[in-house]
């Protein structure tokens, strides 16, 4: 049987853990600029259906690894407060999944919006 009451303080912990990803993490601001431009761009174009689709693949994978990434550097921090190469690799690492996904994501910006602004 589903527990509604556990259910819902699940979701509750999830709002709490973007909360703080828009707070204290300065890419997560940068993150939501660019993806209130490209919704308001989409809208304004109104691009097709599979436009929007990739459009929302691409947001949704950035903020996927931009939270995966704020994650384990919390918890390398947490394990390793001092310096240590091998935490600072892990961090370098988990940074560039949000690397990756950011450049595919500008990569499909170019695509979909190339023939709408030129």
């Amino acid at each position: 049987m589903i527990d509604i009451n556990k259910n819902l303080k699940s979701y509750k912990y999830a709002v709490k853990g973007l909360k703080h990803l828009l707070v204290f993490e300065n890419n997560a601001r940068i993150h939501l600029a660019a993806t209130v431009l490209v919704l308001a761009l989409s809208a304004y174009f109104r691009i097709e259906k599979t436009e929007w689709l990739w459009i929302l693949l691409a947001i949704t994978l950035v903020w996927t690894m931009e939270l995966i990434n704020t994650a384990i550097e919390k918890i390398v921090d947490f394990l390793s407060p001092e310096f240590h190469p091998a935490a600072g690799k892990i961090k370098d690492l988990a940074a560039a999944a949000v690397l990756i996904a950011a450049i595919f994501a500008l990569i499909v910006g170019v695509i979909i919006f190339q023939e709408y602004m030129f």
